[in-house]
């Protein structure tokens, strides 16, 4: 029997599909495993990679089998979609993780570190309550307006419709019971993301990265606990614009020919750490509107050309390409005069 050279493992809940392959990449076995096996298999393994695609528990198997002595590569999706002959069924995706696995030109996923996955645990659960407080607060003004109450967007205005419920002129007893229903969550919601909020920030200060990110214009303790989360070490690109290009801060290609064709943002990367970023942006652009930018500045002369979001757009690239310089020289931020001239 050949040596085996590589492992794809086919992840799922309870039933995984392994599939080992030589170094010329010749089948070795195709087996299916139950949860509780696959540690034992792999115990049982001398060592190879073992490739997987980077999916939710991915990085919880990366670490366990990892502590075996197995080379762990994890592999985006889509990348391992092409190489899937034909019907899909667990055999064909390890077979696939397989062939992905072995092109020299692939890119593979950082692990996760346990504290990484807290921290995004902690951020995807505010993002989640924000949301869910969003959709309560649209809810209660969409039934008031029904029953002739108005109020602007945004949870700033809900004071507004406090006191209209509370004064409850001309409304029906079960209109008034159930918007204080909704107001209540809106509240008990607002003091989790005030609490986790808090807890950010205390993290946010305990670390150096993020201390030093946060000494940056537009960027708070949520975008550097988000980038501190989401993003793998910046030594893991070459230089600031593949860091703006993970995000999905670059234009999309389309040429041929020769002829190089851009167009709109391409929007292929980390969508959180993307928006923070846009979001900063825009809070670093209206500052400066209002304090009125130098002339001979970078933001003045793009704000007198282009369209503001579009402006937001390419300055939370630069901001993406400062982030890459300042961690990986572990220097401060330094003063690029996109404001002052």
């Amino acid at each position: 029997m050949k040596e085996v050279s590589i492992v794809g493992l086919d992840l799922a809940k309870r039933v995984f599909q392994a599939h080992g392959a030589g170094a010329d990449g010749g089948v070795i076995f195709r087996r299916k495993l139950s949860r509780s096996q696959v540690l034992a298999f792999f115990m049982g393994l001398p060592k190879c990679v073992v490739a997987m695609e980077a999916c939710a528990t991915a990085h919880y198997w990366a670490r366990e089998i990892g502590k075996l002595g197995h080379e762990v590569r994890l592999l985006p999706p889509a990348y391992v979609k092409p190489f899937v002959k034909r019907q899909k069924n667990d055999a064909a995706d390890a077979e696939a993780i397989v062939e992905a696995a072995m092109r020299p030109s692939m890119r593979f996923v950082v692990p996760k570190t346990e504290s990484q996955q807290a921290c995004s645990m902690l951020f995807r659960t505010r993002d989640l309550f924000v949301r869910q407080r969003t959709q309560l607060i649209n809810a209660v003004r969409a039934h008031l307006a029904e029953h002739g109450i108005i109020a602007p967007q945004g949870i700033s205005n809900l004071a507004s419709l406090t006191e209209a419920i509370e004064d409850n002129i001309g409304l029906d007893l079960i209109v008034v019971e159930t918007a204080r229903l909704y107001l209540e969550q809106i509240e008990m919601l607002s003091s989790r993301i005030a609490s986790l909020e808090k807890t950010l920030k205390s993290e946010a200060k305990r670390s150096e990265s993020t201390t030093r990110l946060m000494s940056m214009p537009g960027v708070g303790p949520i975008t550097a606990m988000a980038i501190e989360a989401f993003a793998p070490a910046m030594t893991t690109f070459r230089k600031g614009r593949d860091f703006a290009a993970w995000l999905g801060l670059v234009p999309r290609q389309h040429s041929s020919g020769g002829k190089q064709v851009l167009g709109r943002t391409s929007k292929m990367g980390q969508r959180d750490i993307r928006r923070l970023l846009i979001i900063g942006a825009m809070t670093v652009i209206r500052w400066a509107c209002r304090k009125a930018p130098a002339e001979n500045s970078w933001l003045a002369r793009m704000l007198m050309r282009k369209p503001r979001m579009l402006v937001a757009i390419a300055l939370a690239n630069k901001m993406a390409r400062s982030i890459w310089a300042m961690m990986t020289k572990n220097e401060g931020y330094k003063d690029s005069g996109l404001v002052a001239a």
